[in-house]
């Protein structure tokens, strides 16, 4: 009994040793699927690429490719801001393309997605001491030549996907009229995040804009200790709810009906604490999810004289005969998922050992259960409805 207990320890122990390499030697494996995507991305601060990197995971766990050899890297795959050393940087956004070459762009890429427009700014770029007011504006915004874009893309019925914060702050309000009149969204002027706590001498994520801009509207004061969401207008102001005070659940939730969650293999209920925007749709698109913020009567009364609604759409979709489009409302793409772990096939199994009780896991915990399933059955989708135009030429 004791030699074999002793060898099925030894090969329970070589199992566990061994997995991750077969898991790694058969992503190595694992054949590649060219995917021509232009992402545009202008708020990389750093080489991470944090506002794509979720995307860029995706695409490098299956194996999608911009070359028949060439995987996707965080750093390179991009039209946007590129960060360089002793802070300079380049602009290789779609600005620097005229209209032809626009055209070729769209007729090379299969899809496009746009992650985040809003820019860098002087004082996140020098790091300098965080000001009062928010700090010029180095790059940023939905460009003509992206808008352009767009609608040659949409012409050609190609995937188009977006998400916070393409039309909001700073893109120019005729863009981001054109932009709502061309896929029948409107941004309402509101967005939002969840904070794990408002106490300043605590949260040193809390932006020092949000903190003034709310004292100089409220008298000076600002009494808030607890976790809670702050809501910010383009006009800069600001409208707080604090967990027990005004909310029921601390958290915004995303809900999804059954239809949705089953054809995208998502949850029910999904927390989702990060930025976000309000934004309304036409009846020619469908909601797939929608936000729930779980006022009391108090929070509710605080948002309808700001008319803010308590529930809002969280993913937009209109995919039919005539164009293909998806608008996350929230940073749906920043995750703090580790890139070197999309070399492990499989490893989604395992996603739970990953998860704790931190508000970083929560976000961790949206990329495996949310944005991942529904990312990879939209490309997944996307790719089976490419398949017959391409065998029939």
């Amino acid at each position: 009994m004791g030699k074999r207990k002793f060898k099925l320890n030894a090969i329970l122990f070589f199992i566990i040793i061994l997995t991750p390499l077969w898991m790694y030697l058969t992503w190595v494996f694992w054949p590649k699927t060219k995917l021509v995507i232009a992402i545009v991305d202008k708020t990389v601060l750093n080489k991470k690429g944090q506002e794509h990197a979720s995307l860029t995971w995706f695409l490098r766990y299956n194996k999608y490719s911009k070359t028949s050899e060439k995987l996707y890297t965080v750093g390179n795959d991009y039209f946007g801001f590129f960060p360089k050393p002793n802070q300079e940087y380049t602009l290789k956004g779609l600005e620097r393309f005229d209209d032809k070459q626009l055209e070729q762009l769209a007729d090379d890429s299969d899809l496009t997605y746009v992650t985040d427009t809003y820019g860098i700014y002087l004082k996140e770029w020098k790091e300098l001491l965080a000001s009062t007011e928010r700090s010029k504006l180095i790059y940023g915004g939905l460009a003509k030549e992206d808008m352009a874009f767009l609608k040659k893309m949409k012409k050609r019925k190609k995937l188009v996907l977006t998400e916070f914060n393409t039309i909001g702050t700073p893109t120019p309000k005729y863009l981001r009229q054109a932009f709502e009149k061309e896929f029948q969204i409107q941004w309402t002027g509101w967005v939002g995040r969840y904070f794990d706590s408002l106490d300043t001498n605590k949260n040193k994520e809390l932006p020092r804009w949000l903190i003034e801009n709310y004292k100089n509207q409220n008298n000076q004061q600002w009494p808030y200790l607890k976790s809670g969401i702050a809501f910010v207008n383009e006009s800069d102001k600001i409208v707080i709810l604090e967990n027990i005070e005004h909310l029921d659940a601390e958290v915004p939730y995303i809900l999804t009906a059954k239809e949705d969650r089953e054809k995208y293999n998502i949850p029910t209920t999904m927390k989702y604490p990060f930025w976000f925007d309000i934004v309304k749709t036409s009846r020619n698109n469908r909601i797939i999810s929608f936000y729930d913020i779980k006022v009391n009567d108090k929070g509710r009364a605080i948002l309808e004289s700001n008319n803010i609604p308590p529930q809002f759409p969280a993913v937009i979709e209109h995919y039919r005969d005539d164009y293909k489009f998806f608008y996350f409302a929230g940073d749906f793409a920043d995750n703090p998922i580790a890139l070197n772990a999309s070399s492990f096939k499989g490893i989604h199994f395992f996603r739970k050992l990953f998860y704790d009780r931190s508000i970083a896991s929560e976000r961790v915990s949206f990329f495996w259960e949310y944005y991942y399933p529904l990312i990879n059955t939209i490309i997944t989708d996307y790719q089976n409805d490419l398949k017959p135009k391409t065998t029939s030429h």
